[in-house]
This record gives structure tokens, C-alpha cells and sequence, in this order.
């Protein structure tokens, strides 16, 4: 209900953005009442909520077309703009948090660490215009944007090299970020007694580090792993502007600029559904990382 009370409190009028400013008032009233915006906001809010409950998201304000179909679109470019992310941070982010941990105090941990610094301090939007400049606009390697070449269906091939500039960007800021969980999540189990105890019964130092190191090192980088799913999804509005990916992070800034609030609407119910099936996965994960964790039945 917050989330409903603030979108529609938001200055400007979805009508009023449509129409010739010279338009009659007569005629905004009428196209207002029949959107429904002249209702009291808790009547619109009711309304909505007994739309939802049957299923039904509502009809977008400036394309006319069911929010549900919209969204279910625009959906699955930034489920794959994000995963792709996602995994390109972690492989990254794994081995080098692993390696510093391992190499503490060497100028290997200090280098990954200002790379660390540098890729989270470095604005996401400075980044991707800059790729844009060197890498397509002055060497031609890869296209400025989309997510096929302009009138062509587009194969795998290329739906690939389009992907490939905004996952450098988003992947990234991932992998400066999980590089320094996962060097003190490692760090912190070198340091526990049962590793002395595994190095001190001769065990071979790959074993000790994939068997028990990481091994128990999972649980907290599980945490920042999945923290960082709703944060790609949000942080992909800027990123899908730029690149003009035609995901949801895109359809969110065109919906704020339209004032398009079914459409705001849906966006917010996705997300928090996101957020929920995140945690559902979070927690089958700690159960399968550490089987002393356990849940009441």
C-alpha cells in the first residue's frame, strides 16, 4: 500500500503527458475519470488489490496493452542480463578472493584489492559510456547497444556479442564487491583449528582448501551472493537505459517518465516475488553448503 500511496503521489499526471496542452479541462476530466484517477487514492488502491487477487495486473496507461503481457516481455532479457552478470563477477571474484586470501600481505592481495576498490568506486554509467566509446564507437568491435542488430531477428551469435558490454559493466562492480567477502570468509576459516589440523596430518594443500577451506567459507559468501541478485535487478535501470536493453530496468525508467502507475505496480510486485524466491534459495543452499544447518518442520 506504501509503495501504491507513493507512486501515485509523484508529481506529474499520466494524462495530462498524452495530450495537446491546449486541450479543453472537460475533456482531461472525463479521460481521468475514466483511468479511474479521480478516485480517492484508497479506492484505487482497493480496486487494484481485487484486480490482483483475480489475476489481473491491469491495462498500461500509455500503451493500452495488459501489464501482465508487458512485464512477462520485458522479463526474461534481465533475468539473462543479470545472470549473465552475475556468473561473469563470480568467476572472476572466486579465484581472486580465494588466491589473496591465500597470498594475504603480498602485492598479488594489494593489486586485486585496488581492483576491488576501483571497480565499486567507478560509476556504472561513466563505465558503459566509456566502454561504448573505445570498444564500438572508435574500434568497431562490438555493437553501442540493443539486444539484436537493428532488422534482423537475431541468432545466438548475436544476441551474445550484444550482451557482452553491458554484462562487463555489471559484472564487474560484482566482482569488486565479492572479491573482499570471499578473501575474509576464506581468511576466517585458515585461522580455525581444524585446518591446522588438516595441514598437520599432511593432507595435500589442495585438498585442505577445497575440501575444508571452502567448503566452510560458503555460508557467508551464499549471503552476499544472493544480496546481490535484487541489486543487479535495480542496479540494470541505468545500465539498460544506456545500452537500450529491453528489459524491465528500461521499462521502469520509461514507466517514471510516463507516470505509467499499472505498470509501476507490477514492476514493484515482481521484484518483491524476486526478493522472496531469492531468500526461499538462499535457505536450500545453506542447507546444502553446511548440513548442520537445519530447519524446523
Amino acid at each position: 500500500m506504501l509503495n501504491f500511496m507513493i507512486i501515485n503521489l509523484a508529481p506529474g499526471n499520466p494524462v495530462e503527458l498524452f495530450i495537446d496542452p491546449d486541450t479543453p479541462r472537460e475533456l482531461i476530466q472525463a479521460r481521468k475519470e475514466l483511468l479511474g484517477l479521480n478516485a480517492p487514492l484508497f479506492t484505487q488502491y482497493i480496486k487494484w488489490l481485487g484486480a490482483l487477487l483475480q489475476g489481473n495486473l491491469g491495462y498500461s496507461f500509455s500503451s493500452h496493452a495488459p501489464v501482465l503481457h508487458i512485464i512477462g516481455e520485458r522479463l526474461g532479457p534481465t533475468l539473462l542480463l543479470a545472470a549473465a552478470s552475475l556468473l561473469f563477477g563470480l568467476l572472476i571474484a572466486i579465484p581472486i578472493g580465494i588466491l589473496s586470501a591465500l597470498k594475504q600481505n603480498t602485492k598479488f592481495d594489494y593489486l586485486m584489492t585496488g581492483f576491488s576498490f576501483i571497480s565499486v568506486s567507478v560509476p556504472q554509467f561513466f563505465l558503459s559510456l566509456t566502454l561504448i566509446y573505445v570498444i564500438a564507437v572508435k574500434l568497431h568491435l562490438l555493437p553501442t547497444g540493443g539486444m539484436v542488430t537493428l532488422g534482423y531477428e537475431g541468432d545466438l551469435r548475436d544476441r551474445l556479442i550484444h550482451l557482452v558490454l553491458p554484462v562487463l559493466v555489471l559484472g564487474s562492480v560484482v566482482a569488486g564487491k565479492k572479491v573482499r567477502y570471499i578473501r575474509s570468509s576464506v581468511l576466517e576459516v585458515l585461522k580455525q583449528d581444524y585446518m591446522r589440523t588438516a595441514h598437520a596430518k599432511g593432507l595435500h594443500p589442495f585438498v585442505v582448501i577445497n575440501k575444508h577451506a571452502l567448503r566452510n567459507a560458503l555460508v557467508p559468501i551464499i549471503t552476499v551472493i544472493a544480496a546481490e541478485i535484487p541489486i543487479l535487478l535495480g542496479g540494470s535501470i541505468v545500465i539498460e537505459q544506456i545500452f537500450q536493453w529491453p528489459g524491465i530496468g528500461r521499462l521502469t525508467f520509461l514507466s517514471i517518465l510516463s507516470r505509467d502507475y499499472p505498470i509501476l505496480m507490477g514492476l514493484n510486485l515482481v521484484a518483491a516475488i524476486i526478493v522472496l524466491l531469492t531468500n526461499l534459495l538462499t535457505d536450500i543452499l545453506y542447507s546444502l553448503a553446511d548440513p548442520r544447518i537445519k530447519y524446523d518442520r
